[in-house]
């Protein structure tokens, strides 16, 4: 019970602080807040990782990965042009010339790949929210994306968390079940539908299609991570949200959900 109510009022600050940064701060402020949830997200799997004793370029890991959703905010103003894909060259680039001043040249390989992973991961994938942000009607659609994604994870804890009996996947995180992955998936499905008054310009089918498709990427997200944190035998990412856990708990059901969003939207209706 005491960790119930620990989730729920944490669930709450986050809630008000999502709706103020979205829909009341400048869009500014909205993409400092991406920036620092992925450093500290960032600051997190490095960590994580670092308990298996695989040494990894922290510092250099979360300064290249914080540049990604800068120049993604800066190319969205209109202040610099579009240097994303040159940015993602020069992160692997500067990772390797990082390993080459080493002198222990052991589990090299080992060491880069999962630097990079962390920026592609945690950096790269969320960063895209920023994108939607600056699209016509960008608060509502990001409203959108955070509701399902996150009702997703709520519904999958208080259905898990009521009748769940059987283990979905066992050996990467016992305490998920198939009636959590169901209730989940219902709860995006409901929640996509309610929040359609709200996106008149998306067709009602396709409010469906994306209730659905949030809802299942979602709860891949969340067993990504778990998966990640069962590898490093930790419970959560960290403590600094009490009841949620650290910043990467909070965004790990976005990840997936975020760029899928985004494309679907620009190909789908271009805008």
């Amino acid at each position: 019970m005491r960790t119930f109510i620990k989730r729920f009022i944490s669930s709450l600050l986050f809630i008000l602080l999502v709706v103020f940064t979205l829909f009341i701060a400048p869009t500014w402020f909205f993409s400092l807040i991406t920036t620092l949830l992925i450093g500290v997200g960032l600051y997190e799997f490095y960590t994580m990782v670092e308990k298996r004793d695989i040494f990894v370029f922290r510092y250099f890991g979360i300064i290249l990965g914080v540049l990604v959703p800068l120049s993604i905010h800066l190319k969205a103003g209109g202040i610099i042009p579009d240097i994303e894909p040159l940015l993602i060259v020069l992160i692997c680039l500067i990772t390797v010339m990082v390993q080459l001043t080493r002198r222990d040249s052991s589990e090299a390989l080992k060491r880069m790949s999962v630097t990079l992973f962390g920026i592609l991961y945690i950096s790269w994938l969320f960063s895209f929210i920023i994108k939607i942000k600056f699209l016509t009607n960008g608060a509502p659609l990001c409203a959108f994306l955070i509701l399902v994604t996150k009702g997703g994870d709520i519904g999958a804890y208080l259905v898990g968390s009521l009748v769940g009996k059987h283990a979905l996947i066992p050996r990467i995180s016992p305490k998920k079940s198939v009636e959590g992955l169901i209730g989940g998936l219902l709860f995006s499905f409901v929640i996509a539908i309610l929040f359609r008054p709200f996106l008149q310009f998306i067709p009602f089918y396709h409010i469906l299609i994306l209730g659905a498709l949030l809802g299942i990427l979602g709860q891949m997200g969340d067993l990504s991570e778990s998966l990640i944190k069962r590898d490093c035998d930790v419970k959560d990412a960290s403590s600094i949200f009490p009841g949620l856990g650290g910043a990467l708990d909070i965004l790990d059901s976005l990840l997936f959900t975020t760029p899928v969003f985004y494309f679907y939207l620009k190909m789908l209706f271009n805008l």
